[in-house]
């Protein structure tokens, strides 16, 4: 009777310590499944999100030479039309971000600036030039450099900007939902992301 009772209670230890160990091994498993799922949607948004624009402009370039003791000048005058497009948007690929499995925290430390690029079209007309005062590579230089000025004004007064910004707040909003959905906690920096009107007033 002894001998039955002890065996009775070695298989019951021995079927709690199993039961244990498989639970164990199972949330073990679906730790790294959720983390792996997680570092797929950091890489998925990992893409550079893009807002196309397109500006033009008309203005006149003209310069002045003095000549023989600023008796005589050489004149040169070009009218100036440009098309450019215009893009701005985050490498999200830059993003720097820590996993950490027993605190099931996400944080990301890093977004990169916006990058601006601008493509511009310039054609001239109406050019007139004077024998001695002739357009050259210097004058291009100027005219390039005057556009993209510009175009820099005409973008700080645009919606570019802010367009790119809320593209990129969708995208980080994917992670946020996984790691809402999965019980997990997405931080930037110090600042926890308790929901999507946070992400929104994040000063990126």
């Amino acid at each position: 009777m002894q001998k039955i009772l002890i065996g009775a209670i070695l298989t019951l230890i021995f079927v709690f310590a199993f039961r244990y160990c498989e639970n164990k091994n199972q949330k073990r498993h679906q730790l790294l499944e959720r983390t792996a799922l997680i570092q797929k949607e950091l890489i998925n948004v990992g893409k550079l999100v893009v807002t196309e624009g397109y500006f033009s402009q008309v203005f006149t370039y003209e310069d002045s030479k003095k000549l023989y003791f600023d008796v005589l000048s050489a004149r040169k005058k070009a009218l100036v039309i440009v098309n450019a497009k215009v893009t701005v948007g985050y490498d999200l690929s830059k993003i720097v971000s820590k996993i950490d499995q027993k605190a099931k925290t996400v944080t990301i430390s890093y977004i990169p600036k916006e990058e601006i690029n601008i493509y511009p079209s310039i054609e001239y007309y109406d050019v007139t030039q004077d024998y001695l005062n002739q357009f050259d590579a210097k004058d291009y230089n100027i005219v390039k450099q005057r556009v993209d000025r510009l175009i820099e004004s005409k973008i700080n007064n645009s919606d570019l900007k802010w367009n790119a910004k809320n593209r990129l707040i969708s995208e980080l909003q994917k992670i946020y939902i996984l790691t809402n959905t999965l019980g997990w906690t997405l931080k930037y920096n110090e600042d926890i992301i308790e929901n999507q009107e946070t992400l929104q007033k994040l000063k990126l």
